[in-house]
């Protein structure tokens, strides 16, 4: 089936951005718990009992180092994507540059704002965190198969792009490098979490949209300054 696609590799040891969901200023989780600063110390005497004491938070907690490099290969957060359907195996996706992650991310946000809020007109607005991750390891390069495989890039229907990521993990391959189906930029598509590591922050986006007035979504990198839009 995939005769001539699966051809070339490359060692590949560079950056990949990972942009995902978080919060520019930090938030107090504990103020709606409790009616009293009795309960909100509780809250806090909780959460220390069962962290473990350390200086690499970024490592042990898991909101920043586990959801940057593990998430998806957790069985429980499983979900169909480009390459998986979901059921057996999970995939993390990065990209080369900034841009591409805000098509790749908007994209998916859009419709789920659309879906969520349809008929509303005011503006909704979500903020993103973007991490540089160390990616190091021999992956198969797809790029430019797309011309004579269109189906690699299809923005809408991943039955063929499913099927060769099913085969990529039974064959016990780390990943994939894929031009994007929102935009020119290229993704890689990690199969394994070993070959990736030393997560690092790189910036903070704010997405703002109005899914009734289906306005473009506004693309913020610093507050209140328009960065792209999409």
């Amino acid at each position: 089936m995939f005769d001539g696609l699966i051809s070339t590799v490359t060692i590949f040891g560079a950056d990949l951005l990972r942009n995902i969901k978080g919060i520019r200023e930090s938030q107090d989780l504990f103020d709606d718990l409790g009616e009293s600063s009795e309960d909100y110390m509780v809250a806090i005497a909780t959460e220390c009992r069962d962290i473990l004491p350390s200086d690499q938070g970024a490592i042990t907690r898991p909101f920043y180092y586990g959801t940057v490099l593990t998430y998806p290969f957790i069985q429980e957060n499983w979900q169909q994507t480009r390459f998986s359907s979901g059921i057996d195996y999970g995939v993390w996706y990065g990209s080369l540059d900034l841009e591409t992650t805000i098509y790749e991310t908007t994209y998916h946000w859009r419709r789920l704002v659309v879906d969520s809020f349809a008929h509303k007109s005011l503006e909704i607005k979500a903020d993103q965190r973007v991490l540089k991750v160390k990616c190091q390891g021999i992956i198969i390069s797809l790029l430019g198969k797309e011309v004579e495989w269109p189906a690699i890039t299809d923005p809408n229907d991943y039955t063929f792009t499913n099927a060769l990521g099913a085969y990529v993990k039974q064959q016990n391959q780390n990943g994939l490098l894929v031009k994007s189906a929102r935009c020119q930029g290229t993704n890689a598509a990690i199969f394994t979490p070993d070959i990736l590591s030393d997560a690092r922050d790189y910036c903070f986006l704010s997405y703002i949209f109005s899914p009734a007035d289906k306005t473009r979504i506004r693309v913020e990198r610093e507050p209140g300054k328009l960065f792209m839009t999409v």
